[in-house]
């Protein structure tokens, strides 16, 4: 390198023994070089600083997601222990927070009666409408083959004989056929929540009367269908556990205080599976709405997480001005004559539009 330098030197006519030239002010190009650097170092700052805050989002988002389902799990593990105390409790109360030694508090169920002629033929027009709605189309598949049966089409057809006249492999596939599958209908999962509280002391006989026949009816649909319901107040109480269909209407009184609607939910999802796929899935909530703030907001995070997973929430109001909760397809029904029908209606439309 040092004999090559001299030599350029020795072509330039300079001395290669003398000291370098000091750079020309006027010529602007003094620190180009530091400057050129200078940009680059920036440039390579900013992306590792911009890589570094994207693996930071990416990372707090994992903990986000692993926190949610921690928090999921541990919600599921307290709906299981509920559905366990209240449908294994042989009728008697549960009270969240108090020990079952410390119960105190009496059934609000007064007795039952043989289902009347009327309820009968409305439990029946409700199954009919609810094996509608959980009905499925039959799945339609074409399949194109190269070999009959099937129709013919034509394009293919002579694309194939071009093949075979330029002494290709034919690759083209003439024939179509069409092939029906029936879609399975899903089976129902129907939990039936009804407040017993002393605001609901009207609604009691439309209600117990409405409670009877969603229950008959989503058995009647199906085999595999299954149907709860629970009374609740400041307690919660078993009518009928999951898969026991109700031969008689339980009777019950509304003089009781608070409002667990939170626990009931748990206690339905975890006993009957509604938030999760594979059946057409339906909560009945039948309530006034006055609740306490607190009890209310419980009972919104439950309904929330189980329209997120799919399942319809039907709210049915039997008082004049309800308060019903989000994410519920509410019913107002101001003659109890009519509320068969309309909750035939509401109920099909919910489960229409809900997959299961």
């Amino acid at each position: 390198m040092m004999d090559h330098a001299r030599a350029w030197c020795e072509t330039l006519g300079a001395d290669a023994a003398s000291p370098p030239p000091a750079p020309d002010p006027s010529s602007g190009r003094k620190g180009e070089l530091a400057e050129a650097i200078g940009k680059v170092t920036s440039q390579v700052q900013a992306n590792e600083a911009a890589q570094a805050q994207a693996e930071a989002k990416v990372a707090a988002a994992r903990a986000t997601r692993a926190q949610a389902k921690t928090a999921q799990a541990a919600q599921a593990r307290q709906a299981a222990k509920t559905a366990e105390k209240v449908f294994s409790s042989d009728g008697r109360l549960f009270t969240p927070g108090e020990s079952p030694r410390g119960r105190g508090h009496r059934s609000p169920v007064t007795g039952t009666r043989p289902p009347q002629a009327g309820e009968k033929a409305a439990a029946g027009r409700l199954a009919r409408a609810l094996r509608a709605a959980a009905y499925r189309e039959r799945a339609t598949t074409h399949i194109a083959s190269a070999a009959p049966p099937g129709r013919l089409n034509m394009r293919q057809a002579l694309a194939r004989d071009a093949q075979r006249a330029a002494g290709a492999t034919p690759t083209a596939t003439p024939w179509t056929r069409t092939i029906n599958r029936p879609s399975p209908t899903p089976p129902l999962r129907v939990g039936i929540a009804v407040d017993v509280s002393g605001s609901m002391h009207a609604a009691t006989v439309p209600i117990a009367s409405a409670a009877w026949i969603l229950a008959k009816a989503t058995a009647l649909t199906d085999p595999d269908s299954l149907t709860a319901t629970v009374a609740y107040d400041r307690s919660v109480t078993a009518i009928t556990a999951p898969g026991r269909t109700p031969t008689r209407v339980t009777q019950f009184n509304a003089k009781g205080m608070g409002h667990s609607l939170a626990e009931a939910t748990d206690a339905l999802t975890a006993g009957l599976n509604l938030d999760r796929p594979g059946a057409g899935r339906l909560l009945v909530i039948a309530s006034d709405g006055y609740y306490h703030p607190d009890e209310a907001k419980r009972a919104e995070t439950r309904i929330a997480a189980l329209r997120k997973a799919g399942c319809a929430v039907l709210w049915l109001a039997f008082a004049p001005d309800p308060q019903p909760l989000p994410n519920t397809t509410v019913l107002e029904l101001t003659d109890p004559a009519q509320a068969i029908t309309a909750i035939s209606k509401a109920a099909t439309a919910a489960l229409t539009a809900t997959n299961p």
